[in-house]
């Protein structure tokens, strides 16, 4: 279906054009943004990512709605009085970039003063962000939905050809925007943090406004065509029902954002946990849906109602991702991502098609069926993370997003007012359904290359727990190595309750893991409570340490599902030792919320007096990140000294007193026997003393560990030196390859496999965090399923 255009009207409807990239560019700047400044504010937990993702959308669908009531009711308005009205919005929508991220803050001080006496029930809680989330986002986001009604507007009031299908035109260049969005602010982030980013969003947005209003001069001085009014219904209605067109708007959106979940559990294991990992599955995604609304602009059928065949076939693509991952397949990890782009595509094809068919360039009927697609956006993740996933798994969750698909494929609707038709007549939807089905039906999960193991799942991620001999075993938090049974994760414990100047009380492990540091605390005799992200993974315990469950219900013993930095900023608890083990490897997204100066500022507040922070940090070759640690550790806190251990890991010991140097003897003697026997458990040392020297000669000064890149800025919530590092590595390429790491926790933990490699440092990090191999394994598989990888690991 190719658009007429004259000459006049191209050059004309370029500028609405540039105003959707650079709009859908923004939009999706804002949305990463402001997603990662609530979980530094509130907490890092999937209800309140839920919450502040429902709140953008919800924003979206109410704005998009009101403005197209809106400009229903002033179907005699002026070209120019739209595009005025889209200035307006884009201003605003500007103002929100500079203001959300303080009213961010003042909500969290609100929130803190309803709970100042931990009155409020985490149920409570969450209702009461939701609220405050809800109050600070839904306006401005309505600002980014009432964009499409406006700049439709304007277009039909100009009388071009293209405005019965305005609406797809402007979703091409919106959804182009994204998926620049998608990937572009993460340098940004890098460059200039934050609070940077949000500000080049919020020149964009001005910079739109400005254009818009004065490009509403010139129409308002060369525009004298009459205002097109309404007449009841649009021309081209009978084309498609009401009813139908809301049903395929709705499925649209409940199924791609919903399948988005389980996309994630699926790819995880092979991109990895980098903040990278989720802008190549939203990359992909963007850049299908653009090129499928583009096929509809140039190839769409007259009738805009999708045929049965091409329903049918979105079914299929909707379990097409898990048949891919099959892990007995020969196709290297990396390219199983695009086995996301045939239903992609065919979003992009269905979405625009049925709201030009069902709108017809009517900005009141475009915002009303962008709102009940918006709506099933809202739906989908909701009903994949909390309902469908933790009950059914990846297989049958799919299963569930397609089996309507392939209903509606083979059982028909009436689409078209003015004939007899059924959308789906024919064997061919029947079949595709049925193969679809004996597909699935035979193909393998990952969990499923393991064995012995135990799978659970839950609102937050799938766990799998591997192996049988104790010191073989694993933990998986959605495919990705957390931790393994190692020495270290004891030492995470054992180090700071002997360097206390004092017979320790109690205890704050933040990252449950496989239990092993909660386990060492018990062996003190002393209270220790454990705060987990993930429910399942404290479930796993027995798998890992079979006999003693009873451990975990002594009296002081305390596990608490949470997240680790909002527990501390609830609790009025202090404790003689707080310890961390962060989520693996040390750039992993979200992880530098528990190693921010922020952090440390609040777990500063929470360490009785003389009392010790451990921080575990894995080892990683690149010195920013060393550095920025190092230096939010010396900047928060007096007095501290690094330990290494491991493979380049160190442990660092801070306090606000002074940190006595003492021998592998003396702290040896300070043990309980309990505590002296669990430390050498595992060897490698033969006695409690021996373990102790092997961490001591290790010490390093800060100093050293700062040096080597003494410009770089100490790591903060705005900063997230280790997050983004894409822009340091290829200044630097070739780069040094990196050790394997260990570690304890799946908020917190370290991996089997968190180097990084030389060119393409990023590719060659998620595939060594996919496969949760060892480094050995790891080579053997680049080498033998992606030679160039290898090839530049060698070289570094």
């Amino acid at each position: 279906m190719t658009i007429p255009f004259t000459e006049t009207e191209k050059s004309m409807m370029r500028p609405f054009f540039a105003f959707f990239f650079v709009s859908g560019f923004c939009s999706i700047l804002y949305e990463l943004v402001w997603l990662r400044l609530a979980m530094a504010e509130f907490a890092v937990t999937t209800a309140l990512v839920s919450i502040v993702l429902s709140a953008f959308m919800i924003g979206l669908g109410l704005g998009s709605w009101g403005a197209g009531r809106y400009m229903r009711s002033r179907a005699d308005a002026s070209a120019a009085a739209a595009l005025r009205l889209y200035a307006l919005t884009e201003l605003l929508i500007g103002v929100s970039a500079v203001l959300v991220r303080h009213e961010l803050s003042w909500g969290r001080f609100l929130l803190e003063k309803w709970n100042s006496s931990d009155s409020l029930s985490m149920p409570g809680y969450y209702a009461a962000a939701g609220v405050l989330l809800g109050v600070i986002l839904v306006p401005w986001c309505a600002c980014m939905g009432a964009t499409f009604p406006f700049a439709m507007a304007a277009i039909r009031q100009s009388n071009f050809a293209e405005s019965t299908s305005s609406f797809s035109y402007l979703y091409l260049a919106n959804v182009l925007g994204a998926m620049t969005g998608a990937v572009v602010p993460l340098l940004f982030v890098e460059a200039w943090g934050f609070r940077g980013t949000l500000r080049i969003g919020s020149g964009l947005n001005v910079s739109l406004a400005a254009c818009a209003w004065l490009l509403s001069l010139r129409r308002s001085q060369t525009d004298a065509r009459p205002a097109v009014r309404e007449t009841g219904e649009p021309s081209g209605l009978h084309k498609i029902s009401h009813g139908w067109a809301n049903f395929l708007l709705f499925a649209t959106g409940l199924t791609s954002m919903g399948v988005e979940l389980v996309w994630i559990r699926l790819f995880t294991p092979i991109l990895g946990t980098l903040v990278y990992a989720f802008a190549a599955i939203l990359c992909p995604y963007l850049g299908a849906t653009y090129l499928g609304s583009r096929f509809y602009r140039r190839h769409g059928p007259a009738e805009n109602a999708p045929s049965g065949l091409l329903l049918a076939l979105l079914g299929f693509f909707v379990v097409l991702p898990f048949l891919i991952c099959d892990p007995r397949l020969p196709i290297f990890g990396s390219l199983r991502v695009l086995s996301i782009l045939p239903f992609s595509f065919l979003v992009g094809y269905v979405t625009p098609m049925v709201l030009d068919g069902f709108s017809q360039g009517n900005p009141d009927r475009a915002g009303q069926g962008y709102a009940v697609n918006i709506a099933g956006c809202v739906l989908g993740p909701l009903l994949s993370g909390f309902v469908l996933l933790p009950l059914m798994g990846e297989r049958l969750t799919l299963l569930i997003y397609a089996l309507p698909w392939f209903v509606v494929s083979f059982r028909g609707s009436p689409v078209i007012a003015d004939r007899e038709s059924r959308v789906g007549s024919g064997w061919k939807p029947a079949a595709i359904g049925l193969l679809s089905l004996f597909l699935l039906a035979g193909m393998r999960d990952y969990a499923s290359q393991f064995t012995p193991r135990e799978v659970r799942r839950d609102s937050t991620a799938t766990v799998t727990a591997v192996g049988s001999a104790r010191r073989n075993k694993r933990l998986l938090v959605n495919g990705v190595g957390m931790t393994m049974m190692t020495p270290i994760t004891k030492m995470i414990a054992h180090l700071p309750l002997a360097f206390l100047p004092r017979p320790p009380k109690d205890a704050l492990v933040i990252c449950f893991g496989m239990g092993t540091t909660q386990r060492s605390m018990l062996s003190w005799g002393i209270d220790s409570t454990a705060v987990e992200l993930v429910p399942s993974v404290v479930a796993m315990f027995p798998y890992f340490y079979p006999g003693e469950q009873g451990l975990l219900r002594s009296p002081r013993s305390h596990v608490l599902i949470d997240d680790g930095r909002f527990y501390l900023e609830r609790t009025a608890k202090d404790f003689d030792v707080i310890v961390l083990d962060p989520p693996p490897p040390v750039q992993a997204a979200a992880s530098s919320l528990l190693y921010s100066r922020e952090f440390y500022a609040v777990a500063r507040q929470h360490l009785r007096r003389g009392g010790i922070l451990q921080q575990w940090y894995p080892g990683s070759p690149d010195s920013a990140i060393v550095a920025a640690v190092a230096k939010a550790l010396r900047e928060s806190f007096p007095y501290v000294r690094a330990f290494g251990e491991g493979e380049g890991g160190f442990h660092f010991l801070a306090s606000m007193s002074p940190l006595p140097s003492m021998s592998a003897a003396d702290l040896a003697s300070r043990l309980p026997a309990s505590a002296a026997a669990d430390l050498i458990e595992w060897g490698p040392a033969q006695d409690a003393e021996g373990a102790f020297a092997r961490v001591l000669k290790e010490e390093v000064s800060m100093d050293s560990l700062i040096s080597p890149a003494a410009a770089t800025p100490a790591l903060q919530d705005d900063r997230p030196v280790n997050e983004y590092f894409l822009l340091r590595y290829l200044r630097r390429l070739p780069s040094t390859g990196a050790r394997p790491d260990s570690g304890e926790g799946s908020q917190g933990g370290a991996s089997a496999a968190a180097g990084y490699s030389s060119v393409p440092a990023a590719a060659c990090v998620a595939y060594r965090q996919g496969r949760s191999a060892t480094y050995r394994q790891c080579r053997s598989n680049a080498k033998s399923c992606f030679r160039p990888i290898h090839r530049a690991w060698q070289q570094s």
